[in-house]
This record gives structure tokens, sequence and C-alpha cells, in this order.
């Protein structure tokens, strides 16, 4: 079988039919086909649509698949996303969801290029509003190109209820995210309480302690995943709010008073003493009973 090698190249340094190829290209090609964005059977509504809060959204699609007409709110850029980027996807999200405010609203970012630093800002923010990330990628190939996009980040889902849990095992988590299942091992392997185990279930993959969850965590983006935890005892969460300040970790702390991050691998091991710190934080009365315990 022959495989042909392309190289990716940034669109605005292509010049195609005597015209450089630009944002507004970019447009016009997701415009007339959208089902090349793997966002299933949606239908274009608007481009260049002006905002009353000023500046045009880029694109508009509709969701022809469900009863809902979930409404995706897109904006395009060349080269890598960037902070400006970020925030004018989510104010014009916003504005189209205070005016048809009974419609599902998906953000949708798409640029050629993520730096981790602001994906990792994207990541969090998915947490508290819908969003989408896709990378654009022009690959030359024998002198022709193809334009493909990848999902890079989809929308955050809540772990179902305790009622609602369905029980697999760690083969079938392997197939669907084994990056995650190393990570809540390395995880584990902190923790310096003699009852702990560990538990999978459809939704997401649990810690336990003392036979109770302590511990959560959820596939995103390989190589990464998220990791929540509750904590009520308002002393307890201000100390690791601090831990996390003090090691440059970006949290989310919502309203149901858990702990929300992106982690991976490599993070669990570099900041395995902030980890123990939580747990000894979170359960220090039984780690000082442990320590106490006679040796055999």
């Amino acid at each position: 079988m022959e495989v042909k090698l392309g190289k990716k190249v940034f669109i605005r340094n292509v010049r195609k039919d005597d015209r450089w190829l630009d944002e507004r290209w970019l447009q016009e090609m997701i415009y007339s086909n959208p089902s090349i964005l793997g966002l299933g059977d949606i239908k274009p509504l608007d481009k260049e649509k002006r905002q009353s809060s000023g500046g045009r959204l880029d694109l508009l699609f509709k969701d022809l698949r469900d009863d809902a007409n979930t409404m995706y709110e897109v904006e395009v850029m060349l080269g890598e996303t960037d902070p400006s980027h970020i925030i004018r996807s989510i104010e014009y999200w916003d504005n189209e969801k205070r005016k048809y405010p009974q419609r599902p609203h998906v953000c949708v970012l798409i640029a050629e290029s993520f730096e981790r630093r602001y994906f990792n800002v994207v990541q969090i923010l998915s947490m508290n509003i819908p969003m989408i990330a896709i990378q654009a990628d022009l690959l030359e190939v024998d002198k022709e190109y193809v334009l493909t996009f990848t999902k890079i980040l989809d929308i955050y889902v809540e772990p179902q209820d305790g009622d609602d849990e369905v029980i697999v095992n760690e083969p079938w988590w392997n197939n669907k995210s084994g990056w995650t299942v190393n990570t809540a091992k390395d995880l584990l392997g902190l923790i310096d309480i003699d009852k702990k185990a560990i538990r999978y279930t459809q939704s997401y993959i649990s810690i336990l302690i003392n036979g109770r969850t302590s511990y959560m965590l959820n596939k995103r983006t390989q190589p990464t995943s998220s990791l929540w935890f509750n904590v009520k005892d308002e002393e307890k969460a201000e100390a690791i709010k601090i831990l996390f300040k003090e090691d440059n970790v970006d949290y989310n702390y919502n309203k149901y008073k858990e702990f929300v991050i992106n982690v991976d691998q490599q993070m669990i091991q570099t900041k395995a003493s902030m980890f123990q710190e939580i747990t000894r934080i979170r359960y220090k009365e039984i780690v000082s009973e442990d320590e106490q315990a006679p040796e055999n």
C-alpha cells in the first residue's frame, strides 16, 4: 500500500488561484462544508453576524439532529489561538445565549494551533461553559492541499449520580482512555492510607478511601484527565487553595464545593508532594491514626 507523506503548512503562507489564503477563505470553506467540523448534522445560519456589543460572530450553525435547536457559535482564527480569541468566542457565545435563552448554545474555537498554556485555560473554562476546541490543519501532499479538522477538546460532561453508576473493569477503561487509568494508578500510589482502592464505572474512575469515593477522574484530550474531589470544610478548602497557588496550578472550586483540575501522569509525578499534602489535609485524622499505630 502506497502511503503519501504530507507536511503541515500555515494557511496564510499559501497562495492558490492567484490569491493568498486568509481567514475569510477558511470561514467560507467551513460555512460551505459544515460537516467537515465533525459536529454532526449542522446547518449554516449566518456568518459575520453583527453583535450588539460590537464585532461580528464568524459563523453560526444549528444542530438538525435534536428538537432543542442547539446553536454553535464559531470563532475562527489563523495561526495560534490567543487570549483575545478565547475572550471574543465566549463573549459572542454569551450574546447569542442571552438572545435565545431557551436554546442550548455551544462555544466553538477553531485555530491552527493551541499553545499548551492557552489550551489549559480553555480546558478550565470548559468546566463551566460548553466549549469545543478544533484544530484546523492544511496539509501539502504532492503539491496538492488537504484541509482537515481535529476536535482536541470536547464538551465536559459531569459524571452521573452515584445511583446510576455502572461498574466496569480496567480493560474497558484502557480501551476508552488508557492515560486516565495510568494517571489514576499513579495518584493511588501516592496515598499513604491503608484502606484505599480503585473503582471503574462507565462515567469515571474513582479512588476510594475507607470505602468512600475520594477522588474521581474522567478522560479529556490525551494525555490529560479531569480530576475532581469534594471539600466542604472551609478551612481545609482554603489550605488546598494555598497549595495550588504555591504550585501554580489552575483550579476551579465550584458551587458544589468541588475542586476541579486538569492533570496528566507527568503532573502527578512532578507534584507528588502537593497531592500527598492535599490528602493529608483532607484526611489528617486518619493519617495521624496510621502514624501512631504500633508496628507489627
